[in-house]
């Protein structure tokens, strides 16, 4: 009786895409790796691939959640009783020491894309996605008024932090960690100036609430029909 082979899941498939990717990111350019070097080094179908991932972009914000889950299933609470900007540098080196086997493939890529503002901005959603997880790891709340600042916040800390990670060969990191602790602090400054203005602010923001509220009722009663059902298409949700 012949034992067939057992077919590689959808899971073990992304996983290869995803591998073979950085794998032959650090030997070439990223604008000379195509979508057919890759399905070949990952051992898939183009088939296979395009149910998958629908270009080289979606496979980094692959990595990106790949590099998430192994960051979140090492987070503890030893440092719960630590200051915010303890737990999250704790989080940030973390994340770097994830990133660590990629390190030449990541070099690669930075600065091919970092000549593309398109590319850019697409990463930058998938990075404020990460960041989400991360400042949530370190106990750290991005809801309210001042939730999507600190995301962005985050983005940029990392980023600028992850530029000199690139270049730095030291062991003990010691450039990677000043340049974190220098980035957090700044950012620090910039919540607290920006919490400041939220409470200066927050009399005004209540009172355009009230208007805009007011303003859409009013509104609403205008555009009924004449057999009392409104005609706006969001009503009907």
């Amino acid at each position: 009786m012949t034992i067939e082979a057992p077919t590689p899941s959808a899971g073990s498939k992304k996983e290869a895409i995803v591998q073979a990717l950085m794998k032959l990111a650090a030997e070439r350019s990223w604008n000379e790796i195509g979508i057919a070097d890759i399905a070949h080094a990952a051992d898939v179908s183009l088939a296979d691939f395009r149910d998958l991932f629908p270009s080289k972009g979606a496979i980094l914000g692959a990595f990106s959640c790949m590099i998430d889950r192994k960051v979140l299933e090492g987070t503890t609470s030893d440092l719960a009783a630590e200051p915010a900007r303890e737990r999250v540098f704790d989080v940030m080196m973390r994340r770097l020491d994830a990133l660590a086997p990629y390190k030449a493939s990541l070099k690669r890529i930075a600065h091919t894309l970092s000549l593309d503002p398109l590319s850019l901005a697409s990463l930058n959603r998938a990075a404020v996605n990460s960041q989400r997880f991360m400042l949530a790891s370190a106990g750290i709340s991005t809801d309210g008024a001042l939730g999507a600042l600190k995301l962005q916040g985050a983005v940029l800390v990392f980023g600028k932090t992850m530029r000199t990670w690139l270049h730095d060969d030291d062991p003990s990191f010691s450039r990677t960690m000043a340049r974190l602790d220098r980035e957090l602090r700044r950012g620090e400054s910039v919540l607290e100036s920006a919490d400041g203005f939220c409470r200066l602010t927050a009399p005004l923001r209540a009172f355009g609430r009230a208007c805009l509220k007011s303003k859409s009722r009013h509104d609403g009663s205008r555009q009924r029909t004449k057999d009392g059902e409104t005609s706006n298409p969001a009503a009907t949700i």
